[in-house]
């Protein structure tokens, strides 16, 4: 396996975002590309992370499943700036990652067995659809996030409401001239712990996309260059004031 990559922030950025919800994942190589595809320990988020082999100027590997902790890959990749180049490859039960720019540095991270199940995305059906500016979804998640711990989403009449109610409140309405709004009504509840993590990758794009239902999880996408997030958050079902 010897994989290259002149744009190394596609994969450090996304290393980075998915440590802060789970720790160890497995790197799977393939025809596509590369891909991870994990759960959080408590259940309730996944994350996946698609770079196609059209993103490397280099791509020579047969079908590799490789167990890695993330606190240690995201370490070793903060090395790497903007201008470097990243060689990924497998030697017996190493990952070997150079990093070239002046001069050639070398790590060498040891591979882990991850006991968990291999996941896959859940097939779902949405009945709202939005497409939003990332500084609005950002800036809505943040007030919500002062005021409760969870938010909800709601499309009605034509509007995304994003809201938080405690013994504060907060409130964000978009309109069609805001937001891109293909939606039925729906209204579900979601941790803003979560979504506050989920966010995160919003600050590397202009466009955020959702995809909810009543009570149903969450799906957050966002891309990147040729680098893709799906986020998978599910509902809090509870009674709201």
């Amino acid at each position: 396996m010897l994989l290259k990559l002149t744009n190394p922030m596609l994969l450090s950025k996304a290393v980075e975002l998915i440590s802060d919800i789970v720790t160890e994942v497995r790197l799977k190589v393939g025809e596509y590309g590369l891909s991870i595809t994990a759960m959080d320990p408590a259940n309730v988020a996944m994350v996946q992370y698609k770079l196609p082999r059209t993103a490397f100027a280099q791509f020579e590997s047969d079908t590799e499943t490789l167990g890695v902790n993330l606190d240690n890959l995201k370490k070793i990749l903060k090395r790497a700036s903007a201008g470097s180049a990243l060689i990924l490859q497998k030697v017996d039960n190493n990952l070997t990652i150079e990093i070239q720019d002046r001069i050639k540095r070398n790590f060498s991270l040891n591979l882990i067995e991850i006991e968990s199940e291999d996941k896959e995305l859940p097939e779902l059906e949405f009945a709202a659809k939005i497409a939003l500016p990332s500084i609005d979804l950002i800036a809505s998640i943040e007030d919500c996030a002062v005021v409760d711990d969870a938010c909800s989403f709601i499309t009605e009449q034509g509007k995304f409401i994003i809201k938080a109610k405690n013994l504060n409140s907060a409130r964000s309405e978009f309109s069609s001239d805001e937001a891109t709004i293909n939606a039925e009504n729906a209204r579900a509840r979601y941790s803003l712990e979560y979504l506050q993590k989920f966010i995160k990758a919003s600050k590397l794009t202009d466009k955020t996309y959702l995809q909810f239902a009543t009570d149903h999880p969450l799906k957050m996408d966002v891309q990147v260059g040729a680098m893709s997030l799906t986020f998978i958050l599910a509902p809090r079902v509870e009674t709201e004031d």
